[in-house]
């Protein structure tokens, strides 16, 4: 993937955008197809790596690994490391994340009336 320069007026736009639309700062910090799911999979609680492997059979590791880290420098997820051998790693939401709480709810809410379906939890 080809990188685009800092300076560029692309990230120009997408800076100004950001601070001028609280839809799109959210949407920066949560947009995409596997975000949205990592966080509605942490609502029930703290989740170790397989755990959340497991619970999104279709996501890469490569990809839940780079998400998780994007979460974590937004704030949104805390990943707390114990120092044993095998190493012990959980993730959970922090304080901004759970705020994310009703409106994850709600788009689950509403797939599950628009599609007719129970949700997978």
């Amino acid at each position: 993937m080809t990188q685009v320069k800092e300076s560029s007026t692309r990230n120009f736009n997408k800076e100004l955008s950001a601070t001028s639309c609280p839809v799109t700062y959210v949407m920066n910090k949560i947009g995409g197809h596997w975000k949205p799911i990592i966080l509605y999979q942490l609502m029930s609680g703290p989740k170790r790596y397989s755990e959340l492997r497991r619970a999104i059979p279709a996501i890469t590791e490569k990809m839940l690994i780079q998400h998780l880290k994007q979460l974590q420098s937004d704030n949104l997820v805390i990943r707390r490391s114990e120092n044993t051998v095998p190493p012990f790693v959980t993730y959970k939401l922090s304080a901004p994340g759970e705020e994310l709480t009703p409106i994850l709810t709600a788009m689950a809410n509403w797939g599950v009336r628009d599609s007719g379906r129970q949700p997978r939890v």
